[in-house]
């Protein structure tokens, strides 16, 4: 099952590749990772999407994230209401005939052309991350020459109860 876990850390060199390198040591498989700056001088935020087996490797995730030294809180959030945002930039193959073509299937979905030379066509596409597949599927057929996705960032929508996990997290 996947997860999205999400990490309040200390804004220091090195803490990605202490946590990712934990996560290898242990096999978690890491679907996408989303790091930067918070709203809090020195703090940073990390956004994980991965893949558990049960509740118990779960459990063992968070439980060994906590107790890395830069780590000050983790929430698995993927069962509370979330804000989660994805981007991606997609190179398309295309002609000028193709091009309104394109235009009218990346309109429904919010996107934008930001970059247009004589084969290809530049898109940039931000949200959920299946709005982002779907988007991509429609474009496979006009050739993809390049694609890149930042993976999930995603944060807690406005206020929300407590959870037993996060009573057993670390306070800011």
């Amino acid at each position: 099952m996947k997860r999205i876990i999400t990490a309040t850390v200390q804004d220091r060199s090195g803490v990605l590749n202490r946590i990712t390198g934990m996560l290898h040591k242990r096999q978690f498989n890491i679907d996408s990772i989303s790091v930067g700056k918070s709203e809090t001088e020195g703090i940073s935020k990390m956004t994980f999407v991965v893949e558990v087996s049960d509740h118990q490797n779960l459990e063992q995730l968070t439980k060994q994230l906590n107790k890395q030294i830069d780590v000050i809180k983790v929430s698995d959030i993927t069962d509370k209401a979330i804000v989660a945002r994805e981007l991606a930039l997609i190179k398309v193959g295309s002609n000028g005939h193709q091009r309104a073509e394109i235009q009218g299937i990346i309109s429904p979905f919010r996107a934008s052309v930001i970059d247009v030379s004589k084969e290809s066509m530049t898109i940039q596409v931000t949200g959920k991350p299946d709005k982002v597949e779907a988007l991509i599927e429609l474009l496979h057929p006009y050739g993809i020459k390049e694609l890149t996705k930042t993976g999930v960032t995603a944060f807690l929508r406005g206020h929300q109860p407590k959870t037993v996990t996060d009573l057993h997290a670390t306070p800011l």
